[in-house]
Parts: structure tokens; C-alpha cells; sequence
């Protein structure tokens, strides 16, 4: 394990965004795409809007709504309860619908965009799925979100792939490859496990997809060639991410990562008592930017925060996913077929499916009440830090990083406080590579921005002179798509 006070170079690449002028949005020869991210999670649901360059392929942040889902409404008499989110919050296609209409309408309007005429594509995704019964139940909330589109007046053309270049805005009609390149499955480079759907491996696979997806594109604004062979973590309430293999035209994907992330610090925040002991959240004690382990005396550290980090690593466990699981981490999974399709699930647990939560809370309320918010806040920082460690320790035992692997962070858990920091500090503890810096990247929003790359990779907006897909240092694969695809159709 890392030292606790010894927060010094490298320094992590964090990347973030720039603005974009209103006026540029709404021109008629400024080639932004504008992309709505709908999504409802354990905790949170958002709306984040994003416009993306044509010409570059950079993605600005327009704005983002955040409003917590466990104060969608409750269900109505008659309507039928599909699924609950960790805390046990039910929800039903109606409510949720609404809630995603809500959060939509509320975004276009705070920078005066019109659904109809100024969103070019909607994108939804979800990691409600501890709730879940199978991986199949995905679907009806997937449906719900679609509702709730329909509902804000988004068209549905908005949300499904464009057939050929004239249904896509004259504007764009330029940018686009969809005469040489069809969609075929694969995003930013990478196809989804094959033989069967994603969520029959794992529910959260789309997630996994997702942020993959937008770390390549937030990698852009730090610097860091994040493409292909990757690990992309997410760190929301549950863990998810892929890891891909240096094939060309497209990675395989080889690995996913499920089970909890910041349900891990959630559980050690409930215990104080200071939150709700249900519903109550780390987000609501801290910000975003506040506390971390930087800001906490050197005697704490060392003998306080070290002692604690491990009483509650005593209760994590992080491994190969084990045969005859058919949830891990409350995540709905099936190692079996993951196996025949040559996937390795990577999961991290609290005993099992969250059985040892109440270890959690008891270390929560000691941190809290003895030492206060600001060493508690350094407790999350170290935790999830090591919770990332033993990830990708385990990948690597399981032969799954390379000397090329670029990693990825997104997700609350993972890229506030001084949580990148010491999970950077960690990975070169670990050896993995020359200059971990070059190699590792913390992007915000990734499902976002993961939305974006989506719906361009659904239409063939794609760039060639500065490529998603490949591999890192190598040259666009537009080329090698071509020709797959001919073969695939049998021609020559």
C-alpha cells in the first residue's frame, strides 16, 4: 500500500473541457453536435448536455443536471414496480419516465436550447441494476428512458442510427463517413463481447461501454493517447468499465469490471449519522472538491487514517469473478457465459453482495466522531484509492494489462478529493510502467462524454486526422473497417 502523506509527482492528467459560445451552437456553419446523456444511477440521475467539434472531435461540457434519484415520486396504485435502486428506492417505467422528462426539459432550457430543433441525438443509460432479478430486467428500464424522451418531445429519430447521409442535418453532411463505413456495434474502437449481449455477462456492460468510450475522448484534453489496449474504471455507486485487448480494426473486449465503488464509501458515510441511514449518501457530506487526504495533519495520517483503511479492506474483497454467482456486488452477472466468450469478470464485493456493510458504518461513525469530517473525508480518499489498487492488481495477476495498457478513471469515487493522487501514486508503486503519468487519465463525466462518442460512432461522424479507434500511437483504421466490412458482405 501507498504512503499517505507522500502526495507528490507525477501528477495525474485530470481532463477537462472548455466552453462553447451560444452563438457558435446555434450557427448554421459551426459544426456542433449536440448530444443529450440521460441517465438514471444508483444515486444520482443526469442530464448532461455536450457539443461536440466535428472538425477536432473534442466534446465541451454545455451543462449538466444532477438531481438524486431517490427522490423520484413513489409508485402509483396500479403501476408496476420493476426494480429498486441499492438503497431500495422502487421504481416504476412511469416514474422514471417522468423523472427523465424532468431532468431533460430542465437542461435544454438553463442554455436555451430547443429539443426539437437543437438536439442532434439523446443517448440513455443506467446503472440501476443491484435491484434487479436478471440481467434481462436492464430492458424495462432502458424502455422507461425512452419514455420519458418521448415525453420532453425528443423525435424519435433522435435516438436511433441515421440510414444514410441525407437524414442527417445538412451541416453535419460533410463530417460524416457513413457512405464508406457502416455502424456496426463497435464504439470508439472497441466491439462488445461476442455471441451474446453485453448484459448477459454482466448487467452494467452498456455503462462499461460508455465510459470507456469517454475517457477516450476526455483523454484527448489531457493529453494522453488513451486508445486501445485500455482499462477504463468507473466508480460510481457500482463499479463497472472494460478492458480491451490491442486488436485492430477493433479491440476485443476481455474484461469487465462489476460490483460497488462508491457504495463503499457510502456505507462508511451512513454510519456517521450525519446522513440519512438509508438513503444518505457521501455526496451529502462533501462536495465534489472538498476534504481529501492532503488536507489532514501528518500524526493523522499516520496513525489514525492507516489503521481504519485497513479495518475496512478487512471487508473487501476484489477477485475473479467466481462460477455459480449469479449477482456480485449486488450486480446481476454470469461468469459461465463470460467464460465462453472470453471474458473475465473482475468484481469487488463487501462480503458478499454487501453482507458486511455494517463494519463499514462502524468504522464511519469512529472516524466521525472521534476525528472529525476532514478525516473522514481522507479515510474515502486512501480507501478507493486501494479499492482501484487491488483492481488492477488483479487484472494484472490475471494477465489482462500490458506493457501498452493506457487506464482510465471516471466516476465520483475515483476523481475527487486526492483519490487520483494516490491511485496514481499507487500504479507506480506497482511497477506497471516506466512513466505512469503517460499512461493514466482522470476524466469527469465519462458516461457523458461517452454518450457523445456514441451517438458519432451510431452516425459515422467520425475523425480521421484525430482518431477514437486503434491502437495508442497508430494511425486511423478507417481503412481496415472498409475492408472488414466488404468481406463481411462478401465482396472483395
Amino acid at each position: 500500500m501507498m504512503g499517505l502523506f507522500n502526495l507528490r509527482r507525477p501528477k495525474p492528467r485530470i481532463a477537462k473541457s472548455t466552453s462553447v459560445r451560444y452563438i457558435d451552437l446555434k450557427s448554421a456553419h459551426k459544426p456542433y453536435y449536440i448530444v443529450a446523456s440521460v441517465e438514471v444511477g444508483n444515486t444520482t440521475t443526469k442530464c448532461i448536455l455536450t457539443a461536440t467539434n466535428l472538425k477536432d472531435g473534442r466534446a465541451h461540457m454545455l451543462t449538466k443536471i444532477v438531481k438524486m434519484t431517490r427522490d423520484v415520486r413513489p409508485p402509483k396504485p396500479g403501476e408496476d414496480v420493476f426494480g429498486m435502486t441499492l438503497a431500495g428506492v422502487e421504481l416504476t417505467r412511469e416514474s422514471v419516465a417522468e423523472l427523465v422528462r424532468d431532468t431533460l426539459l430542465e437542461a435544454c432550457a438553463s442554455v436555451g436550447l430547443d429539443i426539437k430543433e437543437d438536439l442532434h441525438f439523446v443517448v440513455r443509460s443506467t446503472g440501476v441494476v443491484a435491484g434487479f432479478s436478471t440481467p434481462d430486467e436492464v430492458g424495462k428500464i432502458v424502455h422507461a428512458l425512452a419514455d420519458g424522451c418521448l415525453m420532453a418531445g425528443v423525435p424519435p429519430s433522435r435516438m436511433t442510427p441515421a440510414l444514410s447521409r441525407h437524414n442527417l442535418p445538412k451541416k453535419f453532411q460533410p463530417y460524416t463517413h457513413i457512405d464508406k463505413v457502416a455502424f456496426d456495434g463497435a464504439v470508439a474502437g472497441v466491439s462488445p463481447p461476442v455471441g451474446a449481449t453485453g448484459v448477459d455477462l454482466v448487467a452494467n456492460e452498456m455503462e462499461g461501454e460508455l465510459a470507456t468510450a469517454g475517457i477516450k475522448e476526455g483523454a484527448k484534453w489531457a493529453g494522453v493517447d488513451f486508445r486501445n489496449p485500455v482499462i477504463s474504471i468507473d466508480c460510481g455507486t457500482t463499479l463497472d468499465g472494460r478492458i480491451t485487448n490491442k486488436d485492430t480494426p477493433y479491440a476485443k473486449t476481455v474484461g469487465n469490471f462489476c460490483g460497488y465503488a462508491g457504495a463503499i464509501a457510502d456505507e462508511i458515510v451512513k454510519g456517521t449519522g450525519a446522513v440519512d441511514g438509508r438513503l444518505g449518501t457521501a455526496l451529502d457530506l462533501f462536495s465534489g472538491s472538498s476534504g481529501g487526504i492532503s488536507k489532514i495533519p501528518k500524526i493523522l495520517k499516520e496513525k489514525v487514517i492507516g489503521t481504519y483503511r485497513d479495518e475496512v479492506l478487512e471487508h473487501v474483497v476484489v477477485e475473479k469473478v467466481p462460477m455459480g454467482r449469479d449477482r456480485y456486488g449486488s450486480v446481476p452477472v454470469n461468469p459461465s457465459s463470460a467464460e465462453k466468450m472470453g471474458v473475465v469478470l473482475i468484481g469487488c464485493d463487501v462480503g458478499v453482495n454487501g453482507d458486511e456493510f455494517s463494519h463499514l458504518r462502524k468504522v464511519g461513525h469512529e472516524v466521525y466522531t472521534e476525528h472529525g469530517a476532514g478525516a473522514l473525508a481522507g479515510l474515502l480518499d486512501v480507501v478507493m484509492a486501494e479499492v482501484v489498487a487491488m483492481l488492477l492488481r488483479t487484472a494484472d495477476e490475471l494477465g489482462l494489462v500490458y506493457p501498452e495498457t493506457n487506464i482510465g478513471i471516471t466516476g465520483r469515487a475515483g476523481i475527487t478529493g486526492d483519490k487520483p493522487a494516490l491511485i496514481l501514486e499507487n500504479i507506480a508503486a506497482m511497477g506497471l510502467f516506466d512513466k505512469p503519468e503517460d499512461h493514466v487519465v482522470f476524466v469527469d463525466d465519462g458516461l457523458a462524454r461517452g454518450a457523445a462518442v456514441m451517438a458519432r460512432c451510431m452516425n459515422s461522424l467520425g475523425t480521421p486526422h484525430n482518431p477514437i479507434g486503434g491502437v495508442a500511437g497508430g494511425r486511423c483504421v478507417m481503412g481496415q473497417r472498409m475492408k472488414l466490412q466488404r468481406l463481411q458482405r462478401g465482396e472483395r
